[in-house]
């Protein structure tokens, strides 16, 4: 399984969807990621219903954010 980057696995663009970070080259917003695990989907569930959405940039997204709240901490 390849690694990816947190710049690899998102994008933004005015474009596209209104500019909000989208998993690459897809029209899904990260925020759908968080919303649905708010809502209690699990990953596997998630990549069912956004089929566009690889694996590895969930992952690439989720370590990114548990980077970013060590930081803050």
């Amino acid at each position: 399984m390849a690694i990816l980057t947190y710049e690899m696995a998102v994008e933004r663009n005015p474009g596209k969807v209104s500019g909000e970070w989208i998993f690459r080259d897809t029209r899904v917003p990260i925020s759908a990621l968080f919303e649905n695990l708010k809502d209690g989907v699990s990953i596997n569930e998630f990549l069912e219903w956004f089929q566009g959405v690889k694996r590895e940039q969930v992952i690439a997204v989720l370590d990114h954010e548990i980077e970013e709240l060590k930081k803050a901490a």
